[in-house]
């Protein structure tokens, strides 16, 4: 990460607190009433509204829009949190939107709280404590990820959706509204309800991302294989790396069944 210069004043509205040794790159712009502490580091371009706070250690890279009253880098809502100096971490070109509040990683995992480029944060949003997203996701209102949660790329977690602490959701997965993950959430899936159940893969979104019709009939296959054939999941597993040698953007499914500590959804 290249360092971003100390801060000017060019940009600061005079009502905002941002502390002499916090570091600002150029072209950053902080809105009225907002505060910057002393370990924060905003990369080139990002903006930040009015009524927001950005604090604990944390690094914020180029041209991410921070809306109003959003929280950034406060310390996790974690009873085993002892002060220790950890860490929230997020790249290029997010968005968050009004109210999101993103909070520092626990020495009892990373340390660090990870997002990466090109997300989409809608209002209300809480990201917990080492927590791992990835990029081009896109979480609705309302969303709330509960510690040590990994979202996999172009995921997409419609609005209320909630997520159990330790949960994996695979990339191109789509929740519907009002969705409690309490397991894992396999690649390419399609999930709704409390408590989450499949309904078929996200093939909408892979057309839109460039999946031939070979690959999505191929994904269509794996997830019959996982979900309707009656196989066991280890089985099943078998089975699907049999399929990514002929398909293989099944790999990606295999390989996440292969990290997933809590079951699946099924």
């Amino acid at each position: 990460m290249s360092e971003p210069s100390l801060h000017s004043t060019a940009g600061i509205h005079p009502t905002a607190l941002v502390d002499p040794a916090a570091e600002l790159a150029a072209g950053v712009s902080v809105g009225a009433y907002s505060i910057v502490g002393p370990h924060v580091v905003v990369g080139e371009g990002t903006t930040i509204g009015p009524h927001v706070v950005l604090t604990g250690h944390t690094y914020i890279g180029r041209n991410n829009r921070i809306f109003q009253f959003s929280s950034i880098g406060e310390v996790p809502q974690d009873k085993k949190y002892a002060g220790e100096p950890t860490r929230v971490e997020i790249g290029d070109n997010n968005t968050f939107r009004e109210y999101c509040t993103i909070n520092a990683g626990t020495v009892q995992d990373g340390g660090v709280t990870r997002i990466g480029n090109d997300n989409w944060v809608m209002a209300y949003v809480h990201i917990a404590h080492d927590c791992v997203v990835g990029n081009h996701t896109i979480f609705a209102n309302c969303t709330n990820l509960a510690g040590h949660v990994h979202i996999g790329d172009w995921a997409i977690l419609g609005g209320y959706t909630g997520v159990h602490q330790f949960c994996k959701v695979g990339a191109h997965c789509m929740t519907a509204v009002g969705t409690v993950l309490l397991q894992d959430l396999p690649t390419y899936v399609l999930a709704g309800g409390n408590t989450a159940q499949a309904h078929g893969i996200n093939s909408e979104g892979l057309k839109r991302r460039g999946f031939s019709a070979v690959a999505i009939a191929g994904i269509k296959r794996a997830y019959k294989t996982l979900y309707r054939s009656g196989l066991t999941l280890e089985e099943a597993k078998t089975e699907l790396s049999a399929q990514a040698s002929a398909t293989p953007e099944v790999q990606p499914l295999v390989d996440f069944l292969g990290r997933a500590t809590r079951g699946i959804v099924r």
